[in-house]
Order: structure tokens, then C-alpha cells, then sequence
């Protein structure tokens, strides 16, 4: 039985629909990854799976139970955190308070949420910073911080919303063993990501959404060769002209 399963899952906005009848699995230890063009719903999917968006049809499942009309924060009390693709930490505070916003949903007493805190934020690379205002990092410092925030709240499922957009490559590098580390301590994980690079290194499974339909899944080096995948990202008629100058 998968951790997360999402079944039919449509999203309408007005006449617009973000999310068209989608359906992904995520088997519980497993990093699965969720990427298609911008504009395809991928955001949109997350607020669903995390109870920030209200689906039109379809359901959402958690170890087995219906999970589709929980809000944000039953979610999260059931195992559930995510990332968000803008990071906005709070700038008055310092690292290591910010990382306690998130470890008080487990951990009531401050004492007890600070210490879940420092510990967390030093082993993601923060050590240093953590009695530092947070608006005082760096893009790969707030996105750090993000990480750690999320597993404060002690999930069995993180929800990564681009964790690597505007690292530069060597930060991208640092990071990406975080996340096999993450993983490795039995947090499950499902990432959008533009990154490829970190796709291949990171993803047993890929799902690839495009104009909210998902139109591929499988293991990553099958998905990226999927001509439905390559005319998704670089228009119709791609995928053809690529195996034609092969």
C-alpha cells in the first residue's frame, strides 16, 4: 500500500482547470519526482496533497485513510509537510526561531523546540547562522532554512516545492546529498524540480504533468525519453526532429 495516493484529483479555477483528473502513488521510502513545464498544476497538486487547495473532484489518501477534506494542519499532525517554491522566512526572527515554528507542533515546550531546532539546522549546514536574523542569509541559506522548518514538524512526508530553484550549480551539489540524508532517516519524499540533474541523481519514479494531465510516469531515464515528455517541455514536433538529427 503507497503512504500517499492521489486518485483522479481535478482542480477548476473559474473556466480554468489547473489540475485535470491526476493520479500519482508514493510508495512510503521512496523520493519520487513530480516535473513538467511551468504553468502545468505542479504547485497547484501540492496545495491539494497539503490541504491548501480544495480539489473540484477526486481524493487523497494517507496510509490508507481519505484524507481529501483534512485541513493544512491535521496534515502536518498526520505527517505531512512541504516546502514552498517562494521562501519567506520570518525575517524578524532568528534561524533557529524559525526553525522552532515548525518543531512546536510536536514539541509544545520551547525548550524542547529549540533544541529539535538547533539540531535539525546544524546538520542542514547552519550551524553557524542560527542565533543570525534570518533575513541576513543568502538564496541558499533561506532555502536551507525551508528544509529544516519543514522537518521540524517531524513528517513521514516532505513535500519539496522546488528546494533548488536559483542555486548555482556547486549549491545544488551541497544539497543534494541532504536530501539522500533526509531520505536515508526514513523521511519519504515527493520534489518538484527543474533540476535535472538532481532528478536523475535523487528520483526512482518520475510523474510528468503537463496542462494538468499527467502524461508519463516511470523511472526517470524512460520518462525523459517519453516523446510526450520532450514535445511537453519543447513543443510539438520535438521529439521528432530530435530522432531525426540523432
Amino acid at each position: 500500500m503507497s503512504l500517499l495516493q492521489v486518485s483522479g484529483v481535478t482542480r477548476r479555477f473559474g473556466g480554468v482547470i489547473a489540475v485535470n483528473n491526476a493520479s500519482l502513488r508514493v510508495p512510503e521510502g521512496a523520493i519520487v519526482g513530480l516535473i513538467g513545464p511551468n504553468g502545468a498544476g505542479k504547485t497547484t497538486l501540492f496545495g491539494i496533497i497539503s490541504g491548501f487547495v480544495t480539489p473540484s473532484a477526486g481524493s487523497v489518501s494517507w496510509d490508507g485513510a481519505d484524507i481529501t477534506g483534512l485541513p493544512p494542519h491535521r496534515r502536518a499532525q498526520a505527517g505531512i509537510a512541504r516546502t514552498f517554491q517562494i521562501v519567506q522566512p520570518f525575517a524578524g526572527l532568528s534561524v533557529v526561531e524559525n526553525i522552532a515554528v515548525g518543531a512546536y507542533l510536536r514539541h509544545p515546550a520551547r525548550a524542547d523546540a529549540t533544541r529539535i531546532a538547533t539540531d535539525i539546522g546544524t546538520r542542514l549546514g547552519l550551524g553557524p547562522w542560527l542565533d543570525r536574523p534570518a533575513a541576513a542569509l543568502t538564496v541558499a541559506g533561506r532555502k536551507r532554512l525551508e528544509l529544516a522548518r519543514a522537518l521540524a514538524t517531524g513528517p513521514r512526508l516532505l513535500l519539496l516545492d522546488e528546494v533548488l530553484a536559483g542555486l548555482n550549480p556547486s549549491e545544488i551539489r551541497d544539497i543534494i546529498p541532504l536530501i539522500q540524508a533526509i531520505r536515508a532517516e526514513g523521511v519519504t519524499i515527493l520534489m518538484i524540480e527543474h533540476v535535472m540533474q538532481a532528478v536523475m541523481n535523487l528520483c526512482e519514479q518520475l510523474y510528468v504533468l503537463a496542462e494538468g494531465r499527467m502524461i508519463a510516469e516511470g523511472n526517470p531515464v524512460t520518462v525523459c525519453a517519453d516523446p510526450r515528455v520532450i514535445e511537453a517541455y519543447l513543443g510539438h514536433g520535438a521529439a521528432a526532429r530530435m530522432q531525426s538529427h540523432a
